[in-house]
């Protein structure tokens, strides 16, 4: 049976996981799960520490065990994302791709590291060798996405949705392309990031966002400001719940100075301020190519 599957012991903790529930991950009962899903399980609860900052932790659960592939990923992902060998990650990685190429969490996890390099064709390589993983899929549509490929992030998630009917992970693997394809498709992507946002048993701050993001897209501003609100009271320093409040407040034209500062302080290297730095440098570079002229 696929562990994964509806019937499968993992598919509770996945889709915990995949739905943001990163503190539920990492309380998750697992010790009734049998032994080959033992690894797998792991791999899913130490994926759950690094996305809620807990590189130190981590790394020191897995240091006498770098001799499991799937533990070597682990490794090298939070190394890269605790800063400061990002380069030695990346070539960690590097490693394990070439050795241990078919290894899914290799994949998944040196598929990220990449990505986030902006190694983007190497990590959709390594991915392509996944066999029948959603997770693998996932992060393709992603990485699709970020290189503004949004045909082929949607051909992705529909190739997936013939084999996974209504998975968890391809509903938002689609939605995330339906922000980007617009139309129909918000209110479509509305209804799936809502259903997951507002039943407690799910909810968490990514759904929110995508609740909010949604509703931005729709119009529905004061329905977006309560689901941000909503995501703050869960976590008030999330740098991508700053960022989007920047974004509904700008349109509401309202100050946004105390948001920004807050964000810079939380994380200084967020997206959107490097996105508003470069925009407004071009900007001021533009300026200089016209001189106003007054009439009196």
């Amino acid at each position: 049976m696929d562990p994964y599957s509806a019937e499968g012991e993992l598919v509770n903790l996945h889709n915990a996981f995949h739905a943001g529930q990163y503190t539920a991950c990492t309380t998750f009962d697992t010790s009734s799960f049998s032994a080959s899903n033992a690894l797998p399980a792991r791999i899913l609860q130490l994926r759950a520490q690094l996305a809620l900052g807990e590189y130190d932790a981590v790394l020191s659960s897995v240091k006498s065990e770098q001799n499991v592939p799937d533990l070597a990923a682990v490794a090298a992902l939070a190394a890269y994302e605790k800063g400061g060998k990002e380069v030695e990650a990346v070539e960690r990685v590097r490693k394990l791709a070439s050795a241990q190429g078919d290894n899914l969490s290799v994949q998944l996890l040196g598929g990220t590291v990449l990505a986030r390099a902006g190694e983007y064709e190497e990590a959709l390589a390594l991915l392509a060798r996944h066999q029948g993983s959603l997770d693998a899929v996932a992060l393709i549509v992603q990485i699709h996405l970020l290189q503004n490929r949004t045909d082929l992030a949607a051909k992705e998630a529909q190739r997936a949705r013939k084999w996974a009917q209504d998975s968890l992970l391809v509903n938002l693997a689609e939605s995330w392309v339906g922000l980007r394809e617009g139309g129909e498709k918000y209110q479509q992507a509305f209804y799936v990031f809502e259903e997951l946002a507002q039943a407690p048993a799910t909810q968490a701050v990514h759904s929110l966002l995508g609740q909010a993001v949604s509703e931005l897209h729709l119009g529905r501003l004061p329905e977006a400001e309560a689901a941000l609100q909503q995501a703050e009271a869960i976590d008030g320093d999330n740098a991508d719940v700053l960022a989007n409040l920047i974004v509904l407040n700008t349109i509401l034209g309202q100050d946004t100075k105390e948001l920004k500062g807050k964000l810079a302080k939380v994380s200084p290297e967020h997206q959107f301020l490097e996105d508003l730095k470069s925009k407004s440098e071009a900007f001021e570079q533009a300026k200089t190519k016209y001189t106003p002229k007054f009439e009196v």
